[in-house]
């Protein structure tokens, strides 16, 4: 059985039957009852000015736990609000990647429509892809706050000492497994922590008697020196690793520090792109020339860990089992990126039809036939001057498209969203994880990833 963990949060499972317990993945569960994380999704929101850190979590659950709970330590003391249920899959939507395509005749002479397709390969034209009221006597153990978020029952809870903490989470019948120097690790950083009630009943039962599904997706707000998600503390229910994607929304581009940057899987892309006509789309170009200082020092440094980028393929794992980050799409949002929310800008470009109009019966007259060619290349013609290496082009269902409507006052004109993902190994989750600005030495990396990249000419 194949093992993962919540990237966030430390999940703790209600004692059902029995102390004698054992471990399952990221969740602390009763005898014979089994809990799994497969995956986890993230959207954090930073202002720098105000140090003001959002993040939204989605954890799927499957199992056979009747009810189990989650802690996530924060910081300082969050506000807990409810997010669309399907807020992750409209982030999907929102981020499909974009292809170049130019409009193409189906009625010219195939001769023709040869010597144009020359000709736009010649342009540079390319595609490619909870709990009880516990009575704490003298315990340091303090109940900030008592709420419901969604369908989920939470508290907020301070604690002073890890000892405190863990009879607590004993006493409330949390099989917490383990131990206490993780939770002194927040204490001496005077974190807090949310405890959260799951009730499975709201999940889909198998006919095996065990669940699957997705909470409520919950926000947690905060104030907060740096950007920071907590990851130590999951490293106590992992076995060998677990994937994380990330969405971060910040006045700029982001990037995971040292050794976890996708600058190792990021800048060979953008080189592998350099020759095509038209550049490099995105001001991919700008960021190689601000960072060529530094190209070889990290090609080199990347040899030395054994991340071997291959292009259109995902990274491998090194000797250790640590793979690269990779950023999958990066945009400071418009004004028309921040319209598509709302219906009032077009969620992809069309290309033209430039047949429109005409039909293969039209063609039979010679004269006739003559006369619409010439209609026809006028139109290639304009679109060719008008998008010299395409259009930008995506597909999603309509109604999709028209749910885009619920992201909107989560995304924020003129700032960044960077979306990567990260599969983190064991070994590299002994401190919480920062995230920081995309720069080096004075050069800011803006440079943007929505379209597939092209391919570098033979």
């Amino acid at each position: 059985m194949r093992r993962y963990l919540p990237l966030a949060a430390a999940l703790l499972a209600l004692l059902l039957t029995s102390n004698s317990l054992r471990a399952a993945c990221c969740y602390f569960s009763a005898k014979n009852a089994d809990i799994l994380q497969p995956a986890q999704k993230v959207f954090i929101t930073w202002e720098p000015t105000e140090k003001i850190e959002t993040f939204t979590v989605q954890p799927k659950f499957e199992g056979n736990a009747l009810d189990f709970g989650m802690v996530i330590p924060t910081p300082t003391q969050p506000k807990l609000s409810e997010m669309p249920r399907d807020f992750f899959k409209h982030l999907a939507v929102y981020t499909i990647m974009k292809r170049r395509e130019s409009p193409e005749s189906k009625l010219l002479p195939k001769v023709e429509k040869l010597l144009l397709q020359m000709r736009d390969e010649q342009s540079g034209i390319f595609s490619d892809n909870l709990l009880n009221l516990n009575k704490v006597g003298k315990s340091t153990i303090k109940i900030l706050e008592v709420g419901t978020v969604g369908s989920l029952d939470y508290k907020i809870i301070e604690a002073g000492r890890a000892d405190d903490l863990f009879k607590w989470l004993k006493d409330n019948q949390y099989s917490y497994s383990g131990d206490e120097a993780t939770l002194n690790f927040y204490i001496q950083k005077k974190w807090l922590f949310t405890v959260m009630k799951i009730d499975t009943a709201q999940m889909k039962r198998n006919k095996d008697g065990t669940f699957a599904g997705e909470v409520t997706p919950t926000r947690f707000q905060f104030t907060s020196d740096k950007l920071v998600y907590p990851l130590k503390i999951t490293q106590i229910s992992v076995r060998e690793k677990t994937e994380a994607l990330f969405y971060v929304q910040a006045p700029f581009k982001v990037d995971l520090p040292g050794d976890m940057t996708y600058q190792y899987t990021w800048v060979p892309m953008l080189q592998g792109a350099i020759g095509c006509a038209g550049g490099l789309p995105g001001r991919g170009q700008d960021w190689l020339d601000g960072y060529k200082g530094q190209i070889p020092p990290l090609l080199a440094r990347a040899n030395e860990l054994g991340f071997r980028f291959i292009a259109g393929q995902r990274p491998h794992p090194n000797n250790k089992g640590h793979i690269p980050t990779t950023m999958e799409w990066a945009r400071k949002l418009s004004k028309d990126d921040v319209g598509i929310l709302a219906g009032k800008f077009a969620y992809a470009e069309r290309v033209p039809n430039v047949d429109e109009g005409f039909t293969l019966a039209d063609l039979k007259d010679p004269q006739r036939a003559e006369a619409i060619y010439k209609v026809i290349r006028a139109r290639l013609a304009k679109s060719h001057k008008e998008r010299p290496i395409g259009y930008l082009v995506r597909e999603a269902p309509a109604d999709d498209v028209k749910n885009l409507q619920q992201l909107a006052g989560h995304l924020t004109e003129n700032w960044f969203i960077t979306k990567f993902r990260k599969i983190f190994a064991r070994d590299e989750m002994n401190d919480d994880l920062l995230i920081v600005p995309a720069r080096y030495n004075g050069a800011d990396d803006a440079s943007e990833y929505e379209e597939i990249l092209p391919s570098s000419p033979p």
